[in-house]
C-alpha cells in the first residue's frame, strides 16, 4: 500500500513539474513574442519619424528658397520704386 502512495505521489510530482515546465516555457515564449512585437513597433515608428523628418527638411529647404526669391524680388521692387520716386521729383 505504501508503494502505491509513493508511486502516486511521484506521478503527481512528475506531472505537476512537467505542467509547470510547459507553463513557464509558454510564458517565456509569450514574453519573447511581446518583446519582438515591441521592437518591430519601435522600428516602424522610427522609420515613420525618419520619413517625416526628411519630408520636413525638404519642405524647409523649399521655403528657404521661396523666401530668398521673394527677398530678391522685394529688393528689386524697392529699387524700382526709388527710381520712380526720383523721376517724379
Amino acid at each position: 500500500m505504501e508503494n502505491i502512495y509513493t508511486v502516486l505521489i511521484t506521478l503527481v510530482t512528475v506531472l505537476g513539474s512537467a505542467g509547470a515546465f510547459r507553463y513557464y516555457e509558454k510564458r517565456l515564449e509569450s514574453k519573447r513574442e511581446e518583446e519582438l512585437d515591441f521592437k518591430y513597433d519601435c522600428r516602424a515608428r522610427i522609420e515613420k519619424l525618419e520619413f517625416l523628418l526628411n519630408d520636413s527638411s525638404r519642405e524647409k529647404e523649399e521655403l528657404r528658397r521661396t523666401i530668398l526669391d521673394l527677398s530678391t524680388e522685394l529688393s528689386s521692387l524697392r529699387t524700382k520704386i526709388e527710381l520712380i520716386e526720383k523721376e517724379r521729383d
